[in-house]
């Protein structure tokens, strides 16, 4: 497919018009200058031809922030088969973006001059002034009113080979993404400001909720189904606080900066998505947004926590990302309770190891297992994302925990497992009320989901839980997935 980069400086409207375009509010857009700053990726159909479109941060000089996101905006652009230079049509035209204008180009793409905020026929005349970029193909839009973007898009399906037209034959599977009607909608600020701020922050930071569970693991039927073909892509979400190296992770994962890194807390705002190949199976690896003690919240970073939720909802495995190099904080449980809340397959990565002190990693392994005790089934490795030290290891492991977590065990083996473990140790009686298990079958899968049919579902105490769970993991390998359990009647759905 063509990819389409949408360049400039901030604050000119890049990242509306990429969403515009995607037809979905999906990347973070704020008043805020440099809210994008890694590169953004998304498919989109325009008529009836399929492109990349790759939304990029600010060009703009300062510090060494600015410095890398400017440096990965310019390589997209190179990388990009057509350039969408956006600027600011209510001022005049800067200097600035034309040496930026020219410099694109000197690369001999398809490039177009975008100037936006052109909101009403009254300002059409500004237009002119921007002829003197010298440019042919030069578009005045309003994103933000859906202004002038038909003769956009019509140039841009010029643009577009017909190869990359969408076949016939597919029209029943391919659908175009649902439309975006911005005229309708509210803006970034409007849209996360209708949630209510406490129930938001309690997501992330607060200590869930006792439930009260008449059964067991009341909150099994929540859990999301998942499409039985949709078992070869494996979904991987990268969490941990601020600075622990997530984006670093990303980048050795990837085997290139796809990710801007640098030591400004917080670097990276929009969850960035990739995906790769491996053994057969799609690896789709998301380095969120850092997460920090509720006090510490700062503006467009709360809308990254919202972004990271949603992120996390349709994952299927966490890499919990520790600095290995630091002691441990009571944020980095409340995070890693995140994979706990969604049923996440998970590995614990203890990153910087190349600056941690090698000869306490017993101590360390032994504070992580006792401070993530929900997290018992969870692997730990220990690597360097900066010195690429054991990445590597990472692809085989995640493979390994994916057929944990997608597999299947027959009825015939649960119940051998179980029965033998009820021989060894009877059930306790409730209430003076025999408690038994007529069988056990598994009923779901990502994660493993056991269904136990008894006569007094409410009799099964947790403690016989956790002890049919310690026989069921000595007997299969579920290691780096959650085991959940539904205790039910005969009969009952």
């Amino acid at each position: 497919m063509k990819k389409i980069a949408i360049i400039g400086r901030p604050n000119v409207g890049k990242s509306s018009l990429f969403n515009r375009l995607v037809k979905k509010r999906d990347a973070i857009t704020s008043d805020l200058a440099g809210t994008t700053r890694d590169v953004k990726r998304r498919e989109v159909i325009i008529n009836d031809k399929r492109a990349l479109i790759l939304d990029t941060g600010g060009l703009d000089k300062g510090c060494e922030l600015y410095d890398k996101i400017k440096e990965m905006s310019l390589k997209a652009a190179h990388k990009a088969d057509i350039i969408l230079y956006m600027v600011d049509g209510k001022g005049l035209p800067e200097d600035e973006d034309k040496k930026l204008f020219y410099e694109l180009q000197t690369m001999g793409k398809d490039i177009a001059l975008v100037v936006n905020k052109i909101d009403n026929d009254k300002m059409k005349d500004k237009l002119w002034d921007f002829y003197e970029f010298g440019c042919d193909a030069i578009f005045g839009i309003s994103v933000s009113h859906n202004r002038g973007t038909v003769d956009l898009l019509e140039w841009l399906y010029n643009q577009i080979p017909e190869s990359d037209k969408i076949d016939e034959s597919m029209e029943d599977v391919v659908s175009e993404p649902e439309r975006f009607d911005y005229e309708d909608e509210l803006s970034d600020e409007e849209f996360f400001a209708q949630f209510d701020e406490d129930e938001d922050d309690g997501y992330f930071y607060t200590d869930e909720e006792e439930v009260e569970d008449d059964s067991i693991f009341a909150q099994n039927d929540k859990i999301k189904e998942f499409d039985e073909n949709d078992i070869n892509h494996i979904k991987i979400a990268i969490i941990g606080r601020t600075n622990v190296g997530k984006s670093s992770l990303l980048n050795a994962l990837l085997g290139e900066e796809r990710s801007v890194v640098s030591e400004v807390s917080g670097t990276t705002i929009d969850p960035i998505d990739e995906s790769i190949d491996y053994e057969g199976k799609q690896l789709t690896f998301v380095d969120t947004a850092g997460l920090r003690r509720r006090g510490k919240i700062e503006g467009i970073e709360r809308y990254a926590l919202m972004r990271t939720k949603e992120m996390l909802e349709n994952a299927n495995m966490a890499l919990v990302v520790l600095d290995a190099s630091e002691p441990f904080l009571d944020l980095d449980e409340k995070i890693a309770g995140l994979v706990d809340q969604n049923r996440l397959a998970c590995i614990i990565v203890l990153n910087k190891w190349d600056i941690a002190d090698k000869n306490e990693f017993e101590k360390i392994k032994n504070e992580v297992r006792d401070r993530f005790k929900f997290l018992a089934y969870a692997p730990i490795i220990t690597l360097s994302a900066n010195t690429h030290q054991r990445v590597d290891k990472l692809y085989d492991m995640i493979l390994k925990i994916n057929e944990n977590y997608s597999q299947r065990i027959t009825t015939s083996q649960l119940n051998a497992v179980i029965d033998k473990a009820q021989q060894r140790h009877q059930l306790p009686t409730m209430h003076g009320q025999v408690i038994r298990i007529y069988y056990t079958t598994q009923y779901e899968t990502r994660p493993p989901k056991i269904a136990i049919v008894m006569n007094k579902p409410k009799g099964l105490h947790f403690t016989y839980r956790r002890y049919l769970t310690n026989k069921l993991r000595e007997a299969f390998d579920f290691t780096g997935t959650p085991l959940l359990f539904k205790a039910k009647k005969r009969g009952e759905r």
